[in-house]
């Protein structure tokens, strides 16, 4: 088991390094075609950092791990909003832009119960599954489609005199992207079959595992991101990551996942879905108290402790 955790951080390390390749090779060509940072930042660096996410996604849909394709993604959300967003907040607190309480933020509640709607065929629709068809995931590409027009419509137009993409040559940039794709391949097979291993061997479920460990290891890159921006006082991008990256995750991570392999969902996993939801509500409420449009240190850390309660009562049931 030494080995297959090895394995497994090993693919963690390979699949964001692979999104960083990917990232910087495909930015640098999109540069060359004289395509602005703007929209290279909204397309290329937007998928390009969520793909340890989606290759995690496909590969543990197709093996049929369903309950990690979801854990990876419901658990992702969970960790960006309950850990990232309260380490951030408490090394500084987090002044919320007007445009992100008042529509990404429940744009993102939106989507935790589209989803919680769309997979409850049972429930909600009498059917004999609970599935993520693929007129399921159509409908969460839809919404991705609209946010995007979205955010191309209200982001203010950038300086194209600040240029922070490096430029390398043609050749290289290729190398990057192909070396990219195959890092991103090979450390997704890695993280999925050694997570998957060790739960086995320990008598874990694939929800646990992919609530937890694939869950934080695929969300280092935004741990890293928020971090750092909160450290910088920059807190329109620390928290604007984390919403950013849970909308995304949901109607496009888990869109593409559904079309390209419908996937049934385990009716346990409503329980995440709920602590989500309420995690996303927790933080709208912090928006409207005290201090306005501001996720303060005490905050902060009650969502941090709110994530550890979270990972305790997985461990414990």
């Amino acid at each position: 088991m030494l080995f297959a955790f090895v394995l497994l951080l090993l693919g963690f390390v390979v699949l964001i390094k692979g999104a960083d390749f990917l990232v910087n090779g495909s930015s640098s060509v999109a540069k060359k075609f004289n395509i602005s940072n703007l929209a290279i930042g909204l397309t290329v660096v937007a998928f390009g950092t969520s793909t340890p996410e989606l290759l995690v996604n496909i590969m543990s849909s197709f093996k049929g791990y369903n309950d990690a394709a979801f854990g990876n993604i419901i658990g992702s959300n969970i960790f960006n909003l309950l850990f990232i967003l309260g380490v951030s907040g408490l090394i500084y607190p987090l002044v919320v832009h007007r445009n992100t309480i008042s529509f990404e933020v429940p744009l993102s509640l939106m989507a935790a119960l589209v989803l919680f709607v769309l997979v409850n065929d049972v429930l909600i629709w009498g059917s004999s599954e609970n599935m993520l068809s693929r007129v399921d995931a159509l409908i969460l590409l839809i919404f991705f489609g609209a946010f995007m027009y979205y955010i191309t419509r209200t982001m203010k137009k950038e300086s194209e005199t600040e240029d922070t993409i490096k430029l390398y040559s043609t050749s290289l940039s290729i190398l990057f992207i192909l070396l990219g794709l195959a890092m991103l391949v090979g450390g997704g097979s890695l993280v999925v079959d050694n997570a998957v291993a060790i739960a086995k061997h320990y008598g874990l479920s694939e929800r646990l595992i992919g609530l937890t460990i694939l869950a934080a290891g695929t969300s280092l890159p935004e741990l890293a991101t928020s971090a750092v921006a909160a450290y910088r006082r920059n807190t329109d991008i620390a928290i604007g990551n984390v919403i950013g990256s849970n909308i995304f995750n949901i109607f496009f991570i888990l869109g593409i996942t559904g079309v390209i392999h419908p996937t049934p969902f385990n009716i346990s996993m409503n329980f995440d879905l709920y602590v989500l939801v309420g995690a996303t509500v927790s933080l709208i409420i912090f928006m409207f108290t005290i201090n306005h449009r501001k996720l303060d240190r005490w905050e902060a850390l009650l969502m941090l402790i709110g994530y550890f309660i979270y990972t305790m009562v997985l461990i414990l049931s």
